[in-house]
């Protein structure tokens, strides 16, 4: 048996991880330190669609990606994927194809790849390493590098770009529509707004830079986002003028409620919140 902690406290819904756990998680390519042995996490089929690994020229090397698109020919919107603390590993690839079943280009980038493979791993002080060996403008880098592969592409319909991710990824979404402007809405699911373990900004003190909508999908029972940060959050962005964007938090889902490889997932609340994502797209012209 392997108990998983991590370094900031244990989240709800984490537990104990069993040897079969494990074999489980890694036959399946989901991440290890999170993966429920109890879970039947949803998996999209890959009809009509294309997936692709691709390489993005960073500068310093070539970076991982995982991409996932219509089969039809044309020019489709573009949803940049940024993954949890675990990188990009079999419920982020599924999540891309959900996307991509909804008429997005879905491209979730491997930010972790210079520090190693997180998904693998099964405690989370490793885990925490791994993210802590990737700093903030590294992520920034990238992120202008993996939008330029994307303009080059000519599926990619770079007017109608958005963004989303999730935890770590979530932050990393507020982070990136304030600071590139090429994105015209952002969803972010359940990332931290003040400044945490992660090295990165705290998004609450640059809402005033946003420069789209962004969408805030959180869970009233995370135990690492209290409340206080959420209201914090929504009177900065209120105060600063940015009408569109608010975030929305269920009572009763935890952190981590759309993962449905994990104990934390909640099937009712990530259906409402996955339908409220598609809207907030097709609203401001992500669609």
């Amino acid at each position: 048996m392997v108990t998983l902690t991590r370094a900031e406290g244990n989240w709800a819904g984490d537990l104990d991880l069993t040897r079969r756990g494990i074999a489980l998680a890694l036959a399946g390519g989901y991440a290890v330190a999170g993966f429920s042995a109890d879970a039947e996490p949803i998996t999209t089929d890959g009809e009509g669609l294309v997936q692709s690994a691709v390489e993005i020229d960073a500068g310093d090397r070539k970076i991982p990606a995982f991409l996932a698109r219509p089969a039809k020919s044309g020019r489709f919107p573009v949803v940049f994927v940024n993954t949890e603390i675990f990188g990009v590993h079999e419920w982020i690839k599924d999540i891309c194809r959900r996307l991509a079943k909804a008429g997005y280009v879905a491209m979730a980038p491997d930010f972790f790849v210079r520090a190693g493979d997180p998904s693998k791993l099964t405690d989370f002080p490793a885990i925490l390493k791994i993210v802590g060996a990737t700093p903030d403008a590294q992520v920034t880098s990238d992120t202008k590098a993996a939008l330029a592969f994307l303009k080059a592409q000519p599926f990619a319909d770079m007017k109608r770009l958005g963004v989303t991710g999730f935890c770590w990824g979530g932050g990393k979404t507020w982070l990136a529509v304030e600071r590139f402007a090429a994105f015209k809405a952002g969803v972010a699911w359940y990332g931290p707004l003040k400044p945490s373990a992660y090295p990165q900004a705290a998004p609450l003190d640059l809402a005033k830079d946003l420069h789209a909508p962004v969408l805030g999908l959180y869970g009233g029972l995370d135990k690492g986002i209290p409340q206080a940060d959420v209201d914090a959050m929504n009177a900065a962005l209120k105060a600063a003028g940015k009408t569109g964007s608010k975030i929305i938090v269920y009572p009763d889902a935890q952190h981590g409620f759309l993962a449905d490889y994990r104990p934390s997932y909640n099937a009712k609340d990530a259906a409402d919140a996955w339908a409220k994502m598609l809207a907030h797209f097709r609203t401001y012209g992500v669609g």
